[in-house]
């Protein structure tokens, strides 16, 4: 039995066509779908409680503690007192156990102060603390 031969090698197409069937279908799967959530919405209801629950929302980012050159103390931008400042790190460790605080103090400020800051954010049960600072070799010396 002769075998075919041929010199010229065809190549084998590719059919797109039902591909692009299939992602149509999803688009307008997906289109549909996302008007059943708009409904949703609209439905005036009371939902039930489910107890103590914790927050299921994902952690903030490190809350920032900020000491100025006077001696002011700042939370996320906001004047605080270091009572204050342990009371509202104490309540958003509640929420998220897992809290964690940088510490940002001027060049300038008395240690004293920043000690102290450091020392609210201990009674406040933050564990996750770190100090920013800038790396300048030139002025060690």
């Amino acid at each position: 039995m002769p075998l075919k031969t041929s010199t010229s090698e065809e190549l084998p197409s590719v059919n797109l066509t039902p591909m692009i069937d299939v992602v149509f279908l999803l688009i307008i799967f997906f289109m549909v779908g996302t008007q059943f959530t708009d409904t949703e919405r609209q439905i005036e209801l009371t939902l039930p409680g489910a107890g103590e629950l914790k927050a299921m929302v994902t952690p903030p980012d490190r809350r920032e503690i900020a000491v100025s050159a006077e001696g002011q103390i700042l939370l996320d931008g906001k004047t605080v007192s270091l009572d204050q400042l342990s009371q509202q790190l104490r309540a958003m460790r509640a929420q998220f156990p897992e809290l964690a605080v940088v510490v940002r103090a001027d060049g300038h400020a008395q240690h004293q102060v920043v000690t102290a800051v450091y020392g609210a954010v201990n009674r406040a049960g933050v564990a996750d603390m770190s100090v920013a600072v800038r790396y300048q070799p030139q002025q060690l010396r």
